[in-house]
């Protein structure tokens, strides 16, 4: 049974270094190279394999700033956290697969690689604009975890998120410093067809755009700014009026990820399915002769090519009650249609028949279009669409001026409106629109979207009259109270309006510190390596997000006497972290994992897990090992 503990790797976040080692190593085996202090990279061999030069020093095309190296690291740096289930903070604990995560989003990102990497179809996300009235978190990145810790008060001597006044030496520096890392952590989560979506404004419009090119590169992914008219008011500047903001979309390259955008009923252009002009009669296409069929004004389907002998007496012939239309315009001339026979079928839900006189004609109006590169939509105005929604569901906001929900709505529609199924993620949840509009999605066009969304509990100036203290209070009361509203709608039934809260904080598990000054001490902590006041629970979260569950999958739980049998993900993982299990407990706990299991009839490896410290003795450890064992479960491990 081997054991986990807070020092070993597979015990932190995942190690992004290492994975692109891997990655490397797969595609050049021989340019990856072994070394006293692990895997290591043969400059010269990758060289010689591709033929190209290295880049050195400082004189290369790209956007370069003081401390750029370390973000880069500090992407790669594994975190040491855990997210620590707040259940009574949430909203339909069992049943949802939202969740609602409080903390910093660089830590949060990486403890989320595991059990979402590549699996996130859209990411949204309305980072700080840099308008020198912001606050910027203070990026620790050798120790994210103590800094934020310090930073929301759990530490003695703490730290304050900083302003990043224009008048600062470093005022592009700290912002491209704060948002580098996310977006690096934030493409690994993309899935291969996924959408990355970021707003904007001018302050940083042309940093960010670089940045994204860098990050994602150009020939691998498009990139397209989208100027959205978010205040038809406008801020006013010395010279100009300002209405907009930016939304930077990148996607793959060459592929279809963007959906249709639909246009409502009464916009429909509509236009003949006939033929006009030259080259329109029926003897310039033959297979574009033959009738459609109108029954009580409704098309029902199309008839054989006519023979180039059937000459219809009328444009619209009543035969049996249904309706034959042929392509005859209004002075008895035999056009053609625009589509052929064997293609009309494919755009039969565009079409159709408007009475005319004694005439039928046949229309065609597309109902979905290509999104434009310019979003002026009245629905956009961040005032009536922003403001005005959240203080109607959150009368204490202090948000003076979120996101329009029909903005972020749309956005998200264009990137997820083909995947009922997507995983949507937003790491600067702010009011909470990006959860809103997930909800509002399913309720509108179906689906069972998903949101992951995150914030930092940053503190509220004590000059706003609101009972709230921190950012992701209001976040979480917006996400509830937008839940209750869609609820009311018939069209809710069903939906998963609910979301389970988790925070970040230190490890369940205590780390060996052999430097200690009371040695008899620590190693006495050492054998019972959790921390003081954490709960099964705890432990169960910290562990589904070392292995790489999903976050939101069920867990049953069941007894086994007086110890408790949780069940993850329909048997991806069994536990029971018991602080005491005695010689005695073996066989009742052993046989209800091994009953459960064969009733799921799971395929695929099952995860034992065990509190080590909980067993009387090695003799007890080795007996349940064995029992486990002879049932066919063999990944045991303990913690």
């Amino acid at each position: 049974m081997k054991k986990f503990s807070a020092n070993d790797v597979e015990s932190k976040s995942l190690d992004l270094a290492l994975e692109n080692l891997k990655k490397l190593h797969a595609l050049f085996p021989t340019a990856v190279t072994e070394t006293s202090n692990g895997m290591a990279v043969d400059l010269e061999e990758i060289k010689r394999l591709t033929g190209a030069a290295t880049s050195e020093g400082s004189e290369t095309y790209g956007l370069n700033w003081r401390g750029k190296s370390a973000c880069k690291l500090a992407a790669q740096i594994p975190s040491s956290g855990t997210l620590r289930p707040a259940q009574d903070q949430s909203v339909n604990w069992d049943n949802t697969q939202n969740l609602l995560i409080q903390g910093d989003n660089l830590e949060v990102l990486k403890l989320l690689q595991r059990s979402y990497a590549g699996k996130v179809k859209a990411i949204y996300i309305d980072p700080p604009y840099n308008t020198g009235r912001n606050l910027l978190y203070p990026n620790d990145f050798q120790d994210g975890i103590k800094t934020y810790q310090a930073v929301t008060g759990q530490t003695e001597g703490g730290i304050k998120m900083v302003s990043n006044p224009e008048s600062s030496g470093r005022f592009h520096t700290n912002w491209l410093t704060m948002i580098y890392p996310r977006l690096r952590l934030a493409r690994e989560l993309l899935a291969k067809d996924g959408v990355l979506i970021v707003t904007i404004d001018d302050n940083e419009q042309t940093t960010l755009g670089t940045i994204l090119k860098e990050v994602f590169g150009e020939g691998s992914y498009e990139h397209v700014c989208v100027p959205v008219i978010h205040n038809p008011r406008g801020v006013q500047g010395n010279n100009f009026s300002y209405v907009h903001e930016y939304a930077f979309f990148v996607y793959p390259a060459n592929t279809r990820s963007i959906a249709y955008r639909k246009i409502e009923a009464e916009e429909i252009d509509w236009s003949p399915l006939r033929n006009w002009g030259t080259e329109s009669e029926r003897t310039d296409a033959k297979n574009c002769f033959y009738p459609v069929m109108v029954k009580d004004g409704v098309i029902i389907g199309f008839g054989d090519v006519s023979d180039d002998n059937f000459h219809p007496k009328k444009q619209a012939e009543l035969i049996d009650g249904v309706y034959h239309v042929y392509p005859i315009d209004i002075k008895g001339v035999e056009r053609k249609w625009r589509y052929a026979r064997q293609s009309v079928e494919e755009i039969h839900k565009l079409l159709r028949a408007k009475q005319s006189g004694d005439r039928i004609e046949i229309e065609i109006g597309k109902d979905f279009a290509l999104f434009k590169t310019i979003w002026n939509d009245t629905r956009y105005d961040a005032n009536e669409y922003g403001t005005q929604i959240v203080r109607s569901l959150v009368p204490d906001s202090p948000f003076t001026f979120p996101k329009s929900l029909w903005a972020v709505y749309d956005a998200l529609y264009a990137a997820t409106a083909n995947d009922p199924n997507a995983i949507v993620m937003d790491f600067f949840a702010g009011s909470g629109t990006t959860a809103h509009a997930v909800m509002e999605l399913n309720k509108t066009i179906g689906g069972n979207r998903r949101f992951i969304l995150v914030q930092i509990p940053e503190p509220i100036d004590e000059k706003e009259e609101t009972k709230f203290k921190t950012i992701f209070e209001v976040t979480q009361a917006r996400i509830t109270a937008a839940g209750k509203e869609i609820a009311q709608d018939p069209k809710s039934k069903g939906l998963d309006l609910g979301f389970r809260c988790l925070k970040l904080d230190s490890s369940n598990l205590r780390e060996w510190d052999p430097a200690t000054s009371d040695v008899q001490s620590s190693m006495l902590q050492n054998i019972n390596n959790i921390k003081d006041g954490r709960t099964e629970s705890d432990i169960l979260f910290e562990l589904m997000a070392k292995v790489g569950i999903d976050l939101s999958a069920s867990i049953e739980v069941k007894k086994a006497g007086a110890h408790s049998i949780y069940c993850v993900s329909n048997g991806k993982m069994f536990a029971c972290l018991s602080a005491k299990i005695s010689k005695n407990d073996i066989d009742p706990i052993a046989k209800e994992i091994t009953q459960w299991h064969a009733r799921l009839k799971r395929d695929g490896d099952t995860l034992i897990l065990f509190r080590d410290s909980g067993f009387d003795d090695d003799i007890a450890k080795t007996n349940i090992t064995a029992i486990l064992n002879q049932n066919g479960l063999t990944n045991i491990r303990s913690v």
